[in-house]
């Protein structure tokens, strides 16, 4: 159970309610999201509420209900929309690189990491899938990322996903998850030497098969 009565069972997909239509409806539920963030950040997962979240954003309790059943529904949300929009940094990054240098990829999409680590709001406790407790990651928040940077990558490279390189994309998400979570454990920054490790790890990894 969570904070008060709330049940703790994310819907399947963290699907919302009723999605918005109107540009007015969408502007609530970015507050709504805003604010779940937000508070995260200063009470953590156990204290957070939708009462507490509807407050925040200024809106009546009702309209977190109209999206939202609970708060696990929030921070699932609020863990996808993370996602799309490291989709979007890492697409622009790697779109900027002059021809299809793999490394240079990588590196995108780890610093993109890295800065929504140290500056998005609620990114610690959620990033694309619930940590709570704390380092213990959604089953499938990894695969999820790992099929949108095959995607992303694989366009860039001009290479095909095929069966080979999406598994190697997935144990390479999954293994610079630990080494992260590993960097930022003891250091609210990421401590830069086990960071670089995790970039050495990772190109020693994909050059057997991108090289």
């Amino acid at each position: 159970m969570t904070h008060g009565s709330e049940p703790d069972a994310p819907p399947p997909g963290a699907r919302l309610r009723r999605a918005p239509v109107q540009r007015r409806s969408a502007q609530r539920l970015t507050r709504i999201l805003d604010a779940c963030a937000a508070l995260l950040d200063e009470v953590g997962y156990e204290e957070l509420s939708t009462r507490a979240v509807a407050e925040r954003a200024g809106v009546p309790i009702g309209s977190v209900y109209r999206f939202f059943g609970n708060k696990r529904a929030l921070a699932d949300a609020l863990a996808l929309r993370n996602l799309d929009h490291y989709a979007e940094r890492v697409a622009a990054g790697v779109g900027a690189l002059a021809g299809t240098d793999w490394r240079g990829a990588v590196d995108v999409v780890l610093d993109e990491y890295l800065a929504m680590r140290r500056t998005v709001a609620g990114f610690t406790l959620v990033d694309f899938g619930m940590q709570i407790p704390v380092g213990r990651r959604a089953d499938q928040s990894n695969h999820r990322v790992a099929d949108r940077l095959t995607t992303l990558l694989c366009a860039h490279l001009g290479r095909t996903p095929d069966a080979t390189l999406r598994r190697t994309f997935l144990v390479a998400v999954e293994a610079a998850d630990a080494v992260l979570q590993l960097a930022f454990r003891g250091d609210p920054s990421g401590d830069p030497q086990v960071v670089q490790e995790a970039r050495e790890l990772l190109r020693a990894y994909l050059a057997r098969v991108l090289d």
